[in-house]
């Protein structure tokens, strides 16, 4: 299975990138995470829809149309531990190329919402985005190892 996070966003702090790196070195070498950084749009006195504009655009050129795409967005479907974990499951059986996209700021463009085959939100409150990415990675190793049965994941 080949995993992709696409996130909005460069020169994350250390702890951010040591987070990262701790959950991808214990993944297994068959399931292959990748992070892609995609600049920001460069901020001046443009409105909010604009950047997303500019963003959504480098993002969809990162995207191919096989991607099965899911959009972190803090209007989307809350996810649990155990979806999370079901979905890897599927993406795992299905082999397919699943890239889940960070967006700025700004939050994601309504395209790439609507592009998205799911949209996730790990919750109601406001992340930084530097966190989120720490959250996603525990909780793709944390879904692998529900699936594998490993002992990481000790929930009901």
């Amino acid at each position: 299975m080949r995993l992709r996070v696409l996130a909005i966003g460069q020169k994350m702090p250390a702890w951010v990138d040591q987070g990262v790196e701790e959950y991808a070195r214990r993944m297994p070498r068959e399931i292959s995470v990748e992070w892609l950084d995609i600049p920001p749009a460069k901020r001046g006195s443009a409105t909010p829809e604009k950047y997303r504009v500019q963003e959504a655009e480098a993002i969809e050129a990162k995207l191919n149309g096989k991607d099965y795409v899911v959009a972190l967005d803090i209007s989307g479907k809350a996810v649990s531990t155990e979806l999370i974990a079901e979905r890897f499951g599927q993406w795992q059986m299905r082999g397919e190329q699943i890239s889940i996209v960070i967006g700025g700021p700004d939050g994601l463009h309504p395209n790439i919402l609507k592009g998205a085959k799911e949209r996730w939100s790990l919750g109601r409150i406001t992340l930084p985005h530097p966190l989120v990415r720490v959250i996603l990675a525990e909780q793709l190793y944390r879904a692998w190892s529900v699936q594998a049965g490993h002992p990481y994941h000790r929930g009901s």
